[in-house]
Parts: structure tokens; C-alpha cells; sequence
């Protein structure tokens, strides 16, 4: 997960890359007309590449309201929404570019990215030439850097599930329920959403899969005028390109993967989601740990259990009294939660916090209230969560029982108490989802896969380490980088030259290390 925080609707602003799905295998009297769909899938997509590729991309200067200046360009891909149906009803999907920056014999075609979510967009992307990061400055030269909304997500056909405002509205309700009416209450907010999900946005739920994004992706490829993807896939953009690799094996040039979702059909999406809590906690801890360590910097507690002691104190204080009015246990989560994911949040979150014990309570709510004035803000935030649940709830099957909701999340919350019930309240729509809910790809090898590339920290929370060794059993010839003892998710995106270096050459040569890699860990955040 390249992740942004998304705002459950149950209760917390919480990171939404991973959950999963009890799988039931399709019913015998169903397997000729499941093949029957996967071929005509597989036809319409070819149908629609070819199209794609007569047509191209028209490059123009961004829409001003887009934030993207010149010489980034903007333009539209045309899919099916149905691929079995692929002179069916077309979306148009926005996708964004600049030009390599080296000379024409350098140049080795386009790198597309994808920064997870699902619900993200990566129209950011060829904002790291513009902005000469120097990371990324090599890999610039060779190819053009292109961004694109995957569908439902921004100017891609956007879906919605409830109206914006009411969406981003504070204080909602703490996720860690105290009696059996907080859980009924829990549930039926998720019913609602599901529900909402439907009459809002019910013509396209079908239709958004993590294997029609891979489609989607495959469509741009052919529209760029390259015969081969170079792609880069963080957080839940690998699960994305775990299932380009599968579905389309001979169409991948190069392939770089980082923070990887486990892509086992167990884990899709409901197993991860509970391996997830687990991850956060661990993560959760080592944060507390460095803040123990500078205690002569923040003032916070000196250990970690006396860290963890006053973040209780904090939030059973706000659960009694919300914050300014609109931050209470939910809010807090989803402030505090950036922590765990990123190192780059370590000294942020602290020297808030530390400020708020200090007196200044609006740094806090600044940091994690909503602001009702940002509409546009808010509307991205509603739509990133409605792509989010859309494309988990649609990938697989999720256990339609409470009674299995109530034992895991309960047994989990005992020792991973940090995120377990805000992230089972976030995914909980998915047991009541309106429309049907696939098998997940059985992710593989197929004839004509090039060596992937997998970047992994040790201590990600939000994709455990096992995700990227499940990849790699699975890709025969992958190349496992990892980052031992950190845990930033992301780590493509840090300064580490074990891992940048290897990321490069990669991406220009083509060529991996003999044997898997062992990086050590990227500096440790500075108060």
C-alpha cells in the first residue's frame, strides 16, 4: 500500500490496502459458465487492447483544476466497464504522463504505476520528474513516468457510496465496542453502507475487480503504442500486478513490487485484513518505543508501556469528551495510525501529541478532524473509501456470518488492540454486499514471465513480510529484496542505496542479483 488514510464509515480514519475473504469454491453446475466468462473476457480485452492501440492517446495540457502543470500532459483511455461485453457500455479512464528526460537512444518505453488502495490514484506520479526526485532521477531518463486513475477512482468513473460531507462528518462512533448495542449499532452502519454503495453506484459495482483493473492496465499499455508493461506496483498495487503477471505473463517487460500483498486465494481479502491487525500492533509497538526513547524531547513516558499508557489516557478522555467537539477514539486512530505506516509520521505524530500535553489542543485537531470548508478533499476521501470497499468486497467472498466477525475480531483485539476493531468495522459492508463477490485469481507463473523485482520491509504493517514471500514462491525467477528490521511501508520510495540502487538497475538492465538480497534497515527518524 502507497496508502492515504481512508475514513471507515463505522468509526475510524483508518488505512484501508488489505482485508479478505473466506473462500467457497464455485459450484460445479457454475464451471461452464464461469470458463465460458473468462474466455469471453479474455477475448474482449484483446478486442479492446487492438482498439486502444489504433487510437492511441491524445496528449494535451491537464485540465487547470487537475494540479498538474506542464510539461506533465493528461488524456483519456477508453475501456469496456464489462470486458465479456466489450462493444458493451465503455468508461473513459484518466491517465497522465512526462516524457523521459534522456535522449532518444535512452529511452526504453513508458513505467506506469499504481500506488495501491485499492481507491488510489497515480496521477501523482510524473510529478517525481518534476520535482527532480532524486531517487527516481535515472530510471526518468529511460522511460516516461505515467499515472492513471484506475477505474471508479477520481475522473475514472467515479464511485460513490454516501454523500461526502456526511461521510468525512465528526465525531463518529468509537470502533471498540463496549457492549453488544455498540456492535449491533457497528453493523447496521455497515448495512447502510453497503446498501448505499448499491443505489449510488450500483451500475458499476459488478465490474470493479482487481482483474478488470488488470485488464484496464493492459488497455493503457496498448494505447501507449508498447508491446510490453514496465509497471511499478506499491501496497496493494501489487496485488494488482500479481494479477497482470498472471493473466497476461508474456505482455510484462519489467515488473517492480513493493510492500506486497499476500496473493494467496486464503488471504484474499478477509485473512489479510486480520494478519493486518497483527502487523499494525507490532508496528504500533516500535513506534512507541522510539518515543520512549526521546522521552527528553516529547515528554510523552520513558518506556513504551508508559507511552502506551497515556495514548489510553488520551483516548478514554476523548471517547468522554471529544476534542474541540469532533475528535474522539475513532479521529484519534485515524491520526495516530500514520505512525505505523510511515516512518516519515514518527516525529509528526510525537511532536503533536507532545504539543497537545503541552496546551495546544488545536495542532491536534487540525491534524485529526475533518475540515468541512474542503469539499473537494472530502470528496476524494469518500471516493477512495467507496473504490476501497467496491473492488475487496467484489474480489472475493467474505464470510456472511457475524457470529465469525464477533469470534475473530474479539480474539484478535485481546492482543492487537490498536487497529483491529476500526479495521474490522471499515470492511464489515463487505458480509452484506449487494452484488456477487468472485473466487480470486490463483496467482502464477505463466509462459513468458520475465524475473519481478519484490522490495520488502521486515515490519510493514499494513502488508506483513509473508505477502512478499508468498509472491515469490509463486513468480518462479522473482528476485526478493529485503529491507531487514524496518518497517516504513513503501520503500521504494526512501533512501536506503541497497535497495535504490538494485531498484535502478533493474528497471535499466533488467538484470537482479543471483540470489535474493538482504538489505539493512534505511535511517531511523530524527525528532
Amino acid at each position: 500500500m502507497g496508502r492515504t488514510a481512508v475514513l471507515g464509515t463505522a468509526g475510524a480514519l483508518i488505512a484501508g490496502t488489505l482485508v479478505a475473504g473466506a473462500i467457497t469454491a464455485p459450484a460445479a453446475s457454475a464451471d461452464g459458465r464461469h470458463h465460458d466468462r473468462v474466455g469471453s473476457e479474455a477475448r474482449g480485452v484483446r478486442i479492446a487492447a487492438e482498439r486502444s492501440a489504433r487510437a492511441g492517446i491524445d496528449w494535451k495540457s491537464c485540465p487547470e483544476d487537475w494540479g498538474l502543470t506542464a510539461p506533465i500532459q493528461c488524456g483519456w483511455v477508453t475501456v469496456p466497464l464489462d470486458y465479456a461485453k466489450p462493444n458493451g457500455k465503455k468508461i473513459k479512464l484518466a491517465v497522465d504522463r512526462h516524457v523521459s528526460t534522456g535522449t532518444k537512444g535512452e529511452r526504453q518505453g513508458a513505467l506506469i504505476y499504481n500506488p495501491g488502495g485499492p481507491g488510489g490514484s497515480g496521477m501523482r506520479f510524473p510529478t517525481r520528474v518534476t520535482a527532480k526526485n532524486p531517487l527516481w532521477t535515472k530510471t526518468a531518463k529511460a522511460y516516461d513516468f505515467v499515472g492513471f486513475d484506475p477505474r471508479g477512482v477520481g475522473r475514472s468513473a467515479p464511485i460513490s457510496c454516501v454523500d461526502p460531507q456526511e461521510f468525512v462528518k465528526a465525531p463518529k462512533a468509537d470502533p471498540v465496542p463496549d457492549s453488544e448495542a455498540d456492535k449491533r449499532a457497528q453493523r447496521k452502519l455497515a448495512r447502510e453502507y453497503a446498501e448505499g454503495c448499491a443505489e449510488r453506484s450500483g451500475w458499476t459495482l459488478p465490474h470493479m475487480t482487481t482483474p478488470n483493473t488488470a485488464r484496464d492496465l493492459d488497455v493503457i499499455r496498448a494505447a501507449l503504442g508498447e508491446k510490453k508493461l514496465n509497471f511499478l506496483g506499491v501496497s496493494y498495487g501489487t496485488y494488482l500486478g500479481a494479477v497482470y503477471g498472471t493473466l497476461f505473463p508474456a505482455h510484462v517487460r519489467r515488473m517492480v513490487v513493493d510492500s506486497v500483498v499476500n496473493p494467496s486465494r486464503e488471504s484474499i481479502w478477509y485473512r489479510a485484513n486480520l494478519n493486518q491487525d497483527i502487523a499494525f500492533q507490532m508496528r504500533w509497538d516500535d513506534w512507541k518505543a522510539w518515543v520512549a526513547k526521546h522521552d527528553s524531547v516529547y515528554g510523552i513516558g520513558d518506556t513504551p508501556q508508559k507511552v502506551e499508557k497515556e495514548w489510553l489516557k488520551l483516548r478514554a478522555a476523548a471517547k468522554k469528551e471529544p476534542i474541540g467537539g469532533v475528535v474522539g477514539p475513532a479521529e484519534l486512530i485515524g491520526f495516530f495510525q500514520s505512525a505505523p505506516y510511515y516512518d516519515s509520521a514518527w516525529a509528526p505524530t510525537a511532536k503533536t501529541w507532545s504539543a497537545y500535553r503541552a496546551g495546544d489542543t488545536q495542532a491536534l485537531i487540525d491534524a485529526a478532524a475533518p475540515d468541512m470548508s474542503d469539499l473537494a478533499g472530502n470528496a476524494s476521501a469518500e471516493n477512495g473509501n467507496a473504490v476501497y470497499t467496491a473492488v475487496e468486497c467484489a474480489d472475493a467472498k467474505w464470510p456472511t456470518s457475524w457470529r465469525t466477525w464477533d469470534r475473530d475480531n474479539t480474539r484478535l483485539h485481546k492482543k492487537y488492540p490498536f487497529m483491529t476493531w476500526a479495521n474490522a468495522w471499515m470492511n464489515l459492508p463487505c458480509a452484506t454486499w449487494p452484488t456477487k463477490q468472485q473466487t480470486p485469481l490463483n496467482v502464477k507463473t505463466g509462459k513468458g514471465l520475465p524475473p519481478v523485482l519484490i522490495v520488502q520491509a521486515t515490519r510493514d504493517a499494513a502488508t506483513p513480510y509473508e505477502g512478499a514471500v508468498e509472491l515469490h514462491k509463486r513468480f518462479k525467477g522473482s528476485r526478493l529484496i529485503t529491507e531487514k528490521g524496518a518497517g516504513s511501508h513503501g520503500v521504494t520510495g526512501l533512501t536506503n542505496p541497497c535497495v535504490n540502487e538494485r531498484v535502478d538497475t533493474y528497471l535499466l538492465t533488467g538484470k537482479t542479483d543471483r540470489r535474493d538480497v538482504t538489505c539493512t534497515p534505511h535511517a531511523t527518524p530524527k525528532p
